[in-house]
């Protein structure tokens, strides 16, 4: 069952060699909203590719997210693009809004093993959000979208490419994620799996999985502050 707290047992990841963390949304505050001007950015590129008013780009652009996991990865597929020229448009964003956090840093400082991040976006992008949090120095590697040969999550490939690029025991492992869908592999490879959700939404997010029982088998804990939580997993009891 779905443990919808921020009060794991630390036995529950006491197996745990290594953490898997996905970036926008995860690492931060869904409330601070760094994905907007990304958001934006996307529209404006689809806008400007193809000659199209911004409300029709962005209808396609959203169109394109859905059927194929990133938007990217629709106009790769659609209009031959450049990725590495979207990218860097995509994220041409202020990062000011990102505070850091050390909190969160000791608290991922702390867990015993190796440390990613996970990501469908870009290695600089990662770099300059982590950078921004004071996070940075606490992670081993990250794992982008373009060595991902630009397949997004939630597909298996990217995954098991992953896990063997890293090296990683996925029956060891530990995968953190604000999208429900991008869990289901993860959970399917044998990793504990932790949803990170809006905070003070707890009442909504519960109303959520009743409406949804019977299929969030794949998650295994939901969590609205990664610090908290963290710090429970790694808590001395002695």
């Amino acid at each position: 069952m779905t443990k919808i707290d921020r009060t794991p047992d630390k036995a529950d990841f006491d197996h745990v060699t290594d953490w898997v963390f996905d970036l926008d949304n995860t690492l931060y505050p869904h409330h601070v909203n760094l994905f907007a001007q990304i958001d934006r950015n996307m529209t404006a590129y689809v806008a400007a590719l193809l000659q199209m008013e911004r409300e029709e780009a962005r209808k396609l652009q959203k169109q394109y997210y859905l059927e194929h996991g990133t938007t990217l990865q629709g106009l790769m597929i659609h209009h031959g693009i450049d990725p590495n020229d979207f990218l860097e448009k995509a994220h041409a964003i202020d990062y000011s809004a990102l505070m850091p956090q050390p909190e969160l840093g000791q608290a991922i400082k702390a867990l015993p093993g190796r440390k990613f991040i996970f990501t469908n976006g870009s290695v600089k992008h990662a770099e300059m959000t982590a950078g921004a949090l004071g996070i940075l120095e606490h992670f081993d590697d990250i794992f982008d979208i373009v060595a991902a040969d630009y397949v997004p999550k939630p597909a298996q490939a990217t995954y098991d490419k992953f896990a063997a690029l890293k090296r990683v025991d996925t029956g060891k492992a530990a995968m953190f994620e604000d999208l429900p869908r991008n869990l289901t592999v993860p959970k399917a490879l044998g990793m504990q799996t932790v949803l990170l959700v809006p905070r003070n939404l707890e009442e909504t997010v519960v109303e959520w999985w009743e409406k949804t029982s019977g299929e969030e088998d794949h998650i295994d804990f939901v969590t609205d502050d990664l610090a908290a939580f963290l710090g429970k997993v790694t808590r001395s009891d002695g």
